[in-house]
């Protein structure tokens, strides 16, 4: 009997509901005070079953609903059955959806009863039964809409009861998975009979249903569009199809087909099923629905793309002729296992991998919380483990498996995938379709996006079992699986095999060239046709050499698979050797410094630019061997070797000493960049260390440059120099925040010697800076450094080098706001140092005027940052993704630090540098700016500016765009950043940008 909430009870009612995870306890007191009113309030143990439930409020009102339709029988059935009080009250806290079709079908709460094991018969008799068909013949008896209503509700009841054994834990995901799918065929199989009922003479073509996708692999959603082909011949035909009207019987068959696929995706009083999809058909949409057995052979033989293939793995009869179907899986099955052979197969694999993510990104601002194609979701498990089935299953049987655990699992059987990795992707797995089914199951639709409000998000961490912080275990435990995910889908290698590749010259009845190179393609090789060709060139002989290669490479191999581009590290590896190979030191050096071949092999299958900087001088490995060896060497220490150099190459008899003696410095400058990118990479350096590193290293390229100039003038014009040269660094440079890609921004200025004709001081200080400019513009194997003046006075119009006077004139006539912004990372710091002072001095009042600047000058910043935003970007980029312009990049950041300093640094001497993080530090310290919000700024600026160093370092070209649409990019600026996967990168960036927009906002435009 129900146990009823007496009125002396009933002030505690509300509080234990609110304990048991009702969200609206008030609203739950008043339905169950109202069905009590009526005879029909749960008692307690109904109520300690509903507050165990995902959503207690849903499952209330469901029950609330049930209980009168259905009758004394359940409430005492409830009371006295506890399996069946968990299975009817877990369906209800999680599906709106079966609560609807409880209440219209009230008697159908039977199938989630103690020892029901859900309607009795199979699916396939079950759901004919319901259409009136009888199942061993597949003739129907009723047909129109009746069937159609009755095929739904069928297939409702059976999913009720499936649901309510795995929402309590009796089947797991992959039994759920099956049995699903094992409904969508009997439901195919029951269409098929009501579309029979609809075509006369449909006796004289034999039809079969191929299941695809997940139907085909036994892996089916709760909601999910069924993937099928058809297949078709005449009755009576042979095996060729001859002796019998062909084309009449496919006409037939198309109409069967159709009328198959309405049955089955018609919306009807009871809703529709499912889509049935035949787009996974030869040809398409475009092509015929259906076809022979031969036409199908004939199409996967000649003009089946690599897609296809993949697909037709999950292929399997569902409906229809048995024998006809059988026959088509024996056709295709070889055709299939084939495919790897195909030159570009494996790239065309992960092409449509990339085509799908890119195709996300572009249709959906959801792509973040997709469980099915968003990164790290169930395509990637699926896609990694296609693959290596693929390729390895052409000669391994064994890993043929259509589902995707089972698959895994033959994979790690077979030593294809490690145990760790496979275990790990399975659970990653049945997670990810747990999650996919729940979500589906709420209203049973097709979806695959995580919800985003806190009702859907709490309703998922309880039916998982997360009871402490529901919202907040689920999301981390989700993102936790697909950040596995992602690591491991873009691994994809295997060390062992690796090991046997690098012995193959000497070992080819092992591993025959043709299997390696598609056990390469499998492993991340993009050209293992390429990759076999260095093998041998470094492997084959009789040499010292040759011998220590082949000791070398098998565990260098697996070095370059672990970096994100493997050929390239090979490939750089044996034009680095074919320089260094004869040199005794070098090979010995790999061979016995186990740390420097590691770093090697990272560097050179991680980092164009690196690479290129090595192959221009292959003897800078020497700097791997310790991290002493690789940090940046002392500004001082620098300056003096490349000033050295610099005297060493004065003017003489013959040859093009100026030429040569900028040639001497700027060979210092390529190995000290090569220095400071392999630290970066090795993770040694951080990013403000980077920028004064490169910072430092233009600066002494600048200064010796500019001391052979002058050097070659005083030649020519047989006299020393009528004035002082002084360079002032700006933006970047005088911010000492230089990138590998940066221009070197700077502004000349001279003083005529007491005494000196100005003018020709100014024709030899003109001279002098472009003979500079002439010297680092000369072509040579290293990195250009370019000279940028158009921040100085009148930009490209004004003269390019000016008087320290004629500056003054300037500054106090003509200035505006933003040339005094210009002016605060201005930093004199290259030639006579009494001139790089007295510059110094006269810009100080301009930057950091007396009085700060007035509400006038603010606003005229506010309105150019403004219009920066809106006219600088790019065209056509994403401006989440611009690391400079877009909102919370480094554009933001350094606007808000030079603001602060133009209003206070007259009053804060701390604000007087041209570092953008220590201006921030000191307006901290000048409680000008919240310490939190510094914190926000500096993290947001510092990630930005880690992301366009690796974008440069892996490219080898400058980019202030986070890569979206080339996959081994992307891959690869994560994989140096340390991040698991793209996903994970593009989420933190996007995260710290949106953090710091919001303190720009608010700090640099005042908003509220």
């Amino acid at each position: 009997m129900t146990e009823s909430w007496t009125s002396d009870r009933r002030p505690s009612l509300a509080g234990r509901l609110a304990r048991l995870g009702f969200t609206h306890a008030a609203r739950a007191e008043r339905l169950i005070a109202e069905a009590e009113r009526e005879g029909a309030a749960p008692g307690d143990a109904l109520l300690d079953a509903l507050g165990a439930t995902a959503d207690p409020d849903l499952s209330l009102d469901g029950l609330l609903r049930l209980l009168p339709a259905a009758g004394g029988e359940l409430r005492e059935v409830l009371a006295a059955e506890p399996g069946t009080r968990e299975r009817l009250t877990a369906v209800l806290g999680v599906s709106a959806a079966l609560g609807d079709h409880l209440a219209r079908h009230p008697d159908h709460w039977r199938v989630l009863r103690d020892g029901v094991a859900g309607p009795l018969g199979s699916p396939r008799a079950d759901l004919l039964a319901a259409v009136g068909a009888d199942p061993a013949a597949s003739e129907p008896v009723a047909r129109g809409e009746d069937a159609l209503a009755a095929l739904r509700v069928a297939y409702r009841r059976r999913v009720l009861a499936l649901a309510g054994r795995d929402l309590i834990g009796v089947a797991d995901v992959a039994e759920v998975a099956a049995e699903l799918a094992d409904l969508a065929a009997a439901a195919l199989e029951a269409g098929l009979a009501i579309a029979r009922a609809e075509v006369p003479g449909h006796e004289a073509c034999r039809l079969a249903v191929i299941g695809m996708g997940k139907c085909g692999g036994r892996e089916l959603n709760y909601v999910s569009d069924v993937d099928v082909i058809f297949v078709a011949e005449a009755r009576g035909a042979g095996e060729n199809g001859e002796g019998a009207d062909e084309d009449a019987a496919l006409r037939t068959a198309t109409r069967l087909a159709s009328a198959m696929m309405r049955a089955c995706s018609a919306t009807t009083e009871e809703g529709a099923l499912w889509e049935v999809d035949a787009a996974l058909r030869p040809e398409g949409k475009s092509g015929p629905l259906v076809r022979t057995l031969a036409s199908h052979r004939a199409y996967y033989e000649r003009w089946a793309k690599t897609w296809e293939f993949q697909a037709l793995l999950k292929a399997r009869p569902v409906a229809g002729d048995a024998d006809l179907g059988a026959r088509y899986l024996d056709t295709i099955t070889p055709i299939v296992w084939k495919a790897a052979e195909g030159e570009s197969f494996v790239e065309d694999v992960q092409d449509m991998r990339r085509r799908v993510e890119a195709d996300l990104n572009q249709r959906t601002a959801d792509s973040e919380r997709q469980l099915k194609l968003g990164p790290g979701g169930l395509r990637d498990v699926e896609f990694a483990v296609q693959l290596l089935q693929l390729v390895h299953g052409r000669a391994d049987e064994t890993l043929r498996s259509r589902a995707t655990l089972d698959a895994l699992a033959d994979l790690s059987r077979g030593g294809y995938v490690a145990r760790d990795d496979a275990a790990a992707l399975a659970s990653a797995y049945r997670f990810l379709r747990r999650v996919e089914h729940l979500v589906q199951l709420h209203r049973l639709r097709r979806t695959h996006l995580v919800p985003d409000d806190e009702a859907g998000l709490r309703r998922l961490g309880r039916a998982l079992g997360l009871r402490t912080d529901p919202v907040g275990e689920f999301t981390a435990l989700w993102r936790r699986h697909a950040r596995e995910v992602r690591r491991i889908h873009e691994k994809l290698f295997y060390r062992p095999l690796l090991r046997a590749v690098a012995r193959l010259p000497g070992e080819e009845a092992r591993l025959t060239p043709q299997a390696a190179r598609i056990r390469l393609e499998a492993l991340g090789y993009a050209d293992p046709a390429g990759a076999l060709r260095h093998i041998e060139a470094l492997t084959s002989g009789v040499s010292r050499r040759a011998a220590i290669q082949r000791t070398l490479l098998p565990v260098m191999l697996g070095w370059f698979a672990d970096a994100p581009d493997p050929d390239a590290g090979l490939l750089g590896f044996r034009q680095v050797s074919d320089a260094l190979g004869t040199t005794p030191w070098y090979l010995r050096l790999l061979r016995d410094e186990v740390t420097v071949a590691e770093r090697m092999a990272w560097v050179l299958g991680s980092s164009r630019y690196a690479t290129d900087l090595l192959l221009r001088a292959p003897e800078a490995v020497a700097l791997l061997g310790s991290d002493t060896g690789l940090a940046p060497r002392p500004h001082e220490a620098l300056r003096a070797e490349a000033l050295a150099a610099a005297r060493r190459h004065r003017e003489g008899a013959g040859g093009r000493p100026a030429e040569e003696a900028a040639g001497v410095v700027r060979a210092l400058r390529r190995r000290e960049l090569f220095r400071v990118a392999v630290a970066d990479l090795l993770g040694l350096v951080d990013v403000r260390e980077v920028g004064e590193a490169l910072t430092g290293i233009s600066a002494v390229t600048l200064e010796a440059a500019l001391q052979i100039a002058v050097n070659k003038i005083e030649m020519e014009s047989r006299g020393p120099l009528p004035t002082r040269m002084a360079v002032v660094a700006m933006g970047r440079f005088g911010g000492h925040e230089l990138g590998y890609g940066s221009d070197a921004d700077v502004m000349f200025v001279h003083d005529p010697l007491p005494g000196a004709d100005e003018r020709a001081a100014g024709r030899a200080a003109h001279a002098v800076a472009e003979e500079l400019r002439r010297l680092l513009a000369l072509p040579a194997p290293d990195p250009p450094l370019v000279i940028d003046p158009n921040l100085r006075p009148e930009g490209r119009q004004g003269p390019l080098v000016r008087t320290l006077a004629s500056y003054a004139a300037y500054y106090a006539r003509w200035s505006e706001p933003w040339e005094a912004q210009a002016l605060l990372r201005a930093d004199p710091m290259i030639g006579d140092p009494g001139l790089c002072e007295r510059f110094r001095a006269l810009i100080d009042p301009v930057r950091w005027p007396e009085d700060g600047i007035d509400e006038d000058a603010v606003r005229q910043i506010r309105r150019l940052k403004a219009r920066m935003e809106s006219e600088r970007l790019p065209r056509g980029v994403e401006r989440r993704l611009h690391t400079k312009l877009g909102p919370g990049g480094l554009a933001d950041v350094e606007w808000v630090a030079q603001l602060l300093q133009l209003r206070y640094a007259h009053e804060v001497p701390a604000l007087r540098t041209t570092r953008t993080l220590d201006a921030l530090d000191a307006a901290v310290g000048a409680r000008l700016l919240d310490a939190e919000d510094a914190e926000i700024l500096a993290e947001a600026w510092c990630m930005a500016t880690r992301i366009r160093g690796s974008l440069m370092l892996v490219r080898g070209r400058a980019s202030d765009l986070l890569p979206t649409d080339h996959h081994r990019e992307r891959s690869s600026v994560a994989r140096v950043l340390d991040y698991p996967g793209t996903g994970d990168l593009l989420e933190d960036y996007r995260r710290h940008a949106r953090r710091a927009r919001a303190v720009v906002d608010r700090v640099f435009y005042g908003a509220e």
